[in-house]
């Protein structure tokens, strides 16, 4: 009982710092904001400005929570570029996930609650809870890097296609911009969305260079920044850009057939690594979550811990030695 308080106490903590911290930081914008007011009014501004304006609209709920969890937001979704972890709004950008950093903290909080909520139900104040929790806290990075990488797949997938698209409007006499432009019209997501966000970059007067290095941060393919390099190049030197992009095209379509064939001859050794991996851990882990009596011998001595550990073991060694084995680079 007194585990149960202290847990409590430490969640009611924890909220009431973050509630706290947000307070804080919406009467700082809120102060900067009358301070810019106050400055407008010296020179006959503001007053003008704001007399046949509407009043602002409360704020609803959603703003409201933004605001009080921003801050927390902010201090842990900095990343680090020289560990290669980016942060984490460009992570979110990436997936295509139309969150705030604030949205996401907290679904990261109510995913570590929920869970350890049923851990507490099930087992109790024990280990399990905390476990439990942890997993919790990263569940949603992991949906994040699926997005990621499968939006880069789709976007790989294709490409070939889209630089066809381009040289074919290149040789219609169009300019790149507006080659780039009939892409986003043209194309599919989730490339029509990329090539749109470049558009909107140019039409704010951004050149192209920028726009398509802006691509190439979020995306982050090899395929797209060879092309990237040959738009670069033809801008510089010049050439025949249309017949660059024909040859870059060709190329990239053939490794993605071959990377399709690789594929389907080792479609049954991934999946025979996926089935073997996976299986002993999700019987396992159903198996104690519905009766934990039923591992309590292997969880309650050294013998069975050393046991669980070898399986854990020889599990990841065998998964790796397939993935090795599958693994052809094209």
């Amino acid at each position: 009982m007194n585990m149960i308080v202290l847990v409590g106490a430490i969640i009611v903590a924890a909220g009431v710092f973050l509630v706290v911290m947000g307070i804080a930081q919406s009467r700082r914008e809120a102060g900067g904001q009358e301070e810019f007011q106050a400055r407008l009014a010296q020179y006959g501004v503001g007053d003008a400005a704001m007399s046949g304006a509407p009043a602002a609209a409360p704020a609803n709920i959603r703003e409201r929570l933004n605001r009080i969890f921003q801050p927390a937001a902010d201090r842990l979704g900095k990343g680090d570029v020289k560990k290669g972890r980016p942060p984490l709004q460009e992570q979110l950008q990436k997936a295509d996930l139309k969150l705030r950093t604030s949205e996401y903290f907290m679904i990261q909080i109510a995913c570590v609650i929920g869970l350890a909520l049923i851990g507490l139900l099930r087992f109790g104040i024990s280990w399990q809870l905390f476990a439990l929790g942890v997993f919790g806290y990263f569940l949603p990075g992991f949906y994040v890097k699926r997005r990621m990488a499968k939006r880069l797949k789709a976007f790989n997938d294709q490409l070939g296609d889209t630089l066809v698209l381009l040289s074919n409007a290149l040789k219609a006499g169009y300019s790149f911009a507006q080659a780039v432009d009939t892409v986003a019209k043209n194309a599919s997501p989730p490339i029509s969305e990329e090539f749109s966000r470049a558009v909107r970059e140019m039409n704010l007067g951004g050149s192209v260079e920028e726009a398509l290095n802006n691509m190439i941060k979020r995306i982050e393919s090899p395929d797209f920044d060879l092309v990237v390099t040959a738009v670069a190049i033809h801008r510089t030197v010049g050439g025949n850009l249309a017949e660059i992009l024909d040859n870059i095209a060709h190329t990239i379509r053939e490794r993605i057939r071959i990377k399709g064939e690789i594929r389907t001859l080792t479609a049954q050794a991934s999946a025979s690594g996926t089935l073997i991996t996976l299986m002993p851990i999700g019987l396992c882990v159903f198996m104690y979550f519905v009766t934990p009596s039923y591992f309590k011998p292997m969880t309650e001595s050294f013998i069975g811990w050393a046991m669980l550990g070898a399986a854990a073991f020889f599990i990841f060694i065998g998964n790796l030695i397939i993935r090795k084995i599958v693994a052809i680079e094209v």
